[in-house]
């Protein structure tokens, strides 16, 4: 019998390419391919690139380079891109990184294990011509369901997969193979996006928005559950946008009860949510929902009503504070985290003092700051009142110091409250974490438990929060709240 193709994935980026990633090794599972954790184990190592960002195109590109050295001494054999920044460069990042062996767009998903196996003979696959992805899709919102002829990754329906893939959902589950052991899982909620906001490059080639059906959304995650998953984090580009192609903007408001229904899952999150965006009933839901984590991702980006609307974007300092007291009002203990950008064209002294004003007062959990460079495209790299570099990188230091002194400040307010925490991870020499409902994975810090008696991987646990280490917070496990072993992973 044959020896079996292996494939490894790497994946940088968001939690979206982490969804996209799992579609691809559904796929190529079910053609036949081993799937491998480690690339130097690989015939080809598929590289699921970034583009959002220069330092994320340098992660991607370094990590091609690296993928590409396991092939002088290791079993690789191909290295192959794919993802935004190969959807975004295509033939241009081929020409630029011939380390490459082929760089697939978004359209080539479907058929991913053929192109593999075509760049694994040795064959050559040609690389695409970049194309702005919202012309592809109908102007009208509403009319977009019906473009079934384009590429939309990680919108997996349901689908006849062969026997094994997905053991306990029987022959229909989700064109999806999960990646790791996690009890965590990312579930896309919708691609693409209609705002136009002047920085930003990725509708160019993420495409206009389109919502994924109620239906699909629900099979995966009950899927999910069956693999033992607590928690789903719903991702797109625009999570409040949800339904408005389906005939219902508030479609997100009755879907997020059903979730959290679902047995088995513990929590539900909503992340990239849009404060001008947001409704009361919205609000309600997510602060009053049992299992719906009172979480809010809001993309504020800044604060001054000058830089905002450079931006293309709406709100100001009191509006956003106005937002952050009625979801506290409703629920005190809600987590909140934002991203900005500072040193955007035109911003002045005054404009950053504006941003400070809104950051000593609005008391979010977690804070991204970065500074302005400009993006290929994007309607603010042709403007001309650009900041010096030197004063962009001054203002991000700035800033970037206010904002750790803020979100430690927050934590401590902490202390005392109660959590929910999910554990995540317990070891010996490391001690045992997890994450309470105010922190999402990766970007919000986590709890650090006080011992590792009686918790377990998935076991969500009521803990009361003794301390903190800047961000993260330091907690003891409730009496009465460790359960027993054999409960965990149900």
């Amino acid at each position: 019998m044959p020896e079996r193709r292996t494939v490894a994935l790497v994946t940088l980026g968001c939690a979206r390419n982490e969804v996209d990633s799992e579609e691809l090794a559904g796929r190529l599972e079910a053609d036949g391919w081993q799937l491998v954790e480690d690339a130097a184990d690989a015939d080809v190592a598929v590289v699921n690139t970034c583009g959002f960002v220069d330092a994320a195109k340098k992660d991607s590109v370094d990590a091609l380079l690296e993928a590409n050295d396991l092939k002088d001494h290791g079993r690789t054999q191909a290295v192959v891109a794919v993802g935004c920044m190969a959807e975004r460069y295509g033939k241009e990042l081929a020409e630029a990184l011939p380390e490459a062996d082929g760089v697939l767009g978004f359209d080539d998903y479907t058929n991913i294990s053929d192109r593999l196996q075509t760049i694994l003979n040795g064959g050559i696959h040609a690389s695409h011509t970049p194309r702005d992805r919202r012309k592809l899709l109908p102007i009208s919102p509403v009319e977009r369901q019906s473009a079934s002829d384009v590429a939309l990754p990680g919108h997996g329906a349901p689908t006849d997969l062969p026997e094994g893939v997905a053991p306990q959902s029987g022959p229909r589950a989700p064109l999806r193979r999960r990646l790791d052991g996690s009890p965590v899982a990312s579930v896309k909620l919708a691609s693409g996006c209609d705002r136009r906001c002047s920085f930003c490059a990725i509708p160019s080639f993420r495409g206009s928005f389109i919502s994924r059906r109620p239906s699909d959304v629900l099979n995966e995650t009950r899927w999910l559950a069956e693999q033992g998953v607590k928690e789903i984090m719903l991702v797109s580009e625009n999570n409040t946008s949800y339904g408005k192609d389906l005939g219902d903007i508030r479609l997100l408001e009755s879907l997020l009860p059903e979730l959290a229904e679902v047995d088995g899952i513990e929590r539900v999150r909503v992340s990239y949510l849009q404060p001008a965006e947001m409704r009361p009933g919205l609000i309600d839901v997510l602060t009053s929902t049992p299992k719906v984590a009172p979480y809010f991702d809001l993309s504020f980006q800044h604060s001054a009503p000058d830089v905002l609307r450079a931006m293309r974007r709406f709100g100001d300092t009191d509006r956003f504070l106005e937002l952050l007291d009625t979801i506290r009002s409703k629920a005190p203990q809600a987590g909140v985290r934002s991203n900005f950008i500072v040193g955007f064209p035109g911003e002045s002294e005054a404009d950053l003092a504006e941003l400070e004003r809104f950051l000593n007062g609005a008391r979010l959990d977690a804070i991204g700051v970065f500074g302005y460079s400009d993006e290929d495209g994007t309607e603010a790299a042709t403007y001309e009142n650009k900041l010096d570099a030197d004063v962009v990188a001054e203002r991000l230091a700035r800033v970037s110091r206010l904002a750790e002194e803020l979100v430690s400040q927050r934590a401590e307010e902490r202390v005392g409250e109660t959590v929910q925490v999910l554990v995540e991870s317990v070891d010996e020499e490391e001690g045992a974490y997890g994450r309470a409902a105010h922190q999402a994975p990766e970007t919000d810090g986590q709890v650090l438990f006080t011992g590792r008696e009686g918790l377990v991987v998935g076991r969500m646990v009521e803990a009361k929060v003794i301390g903190t280490e800047g961000v993260d917070l330091v907690a003891e496990p409730l009496a009465g709240s460790l359960g027993r072993p054999e409960e965990a992973g149900r």
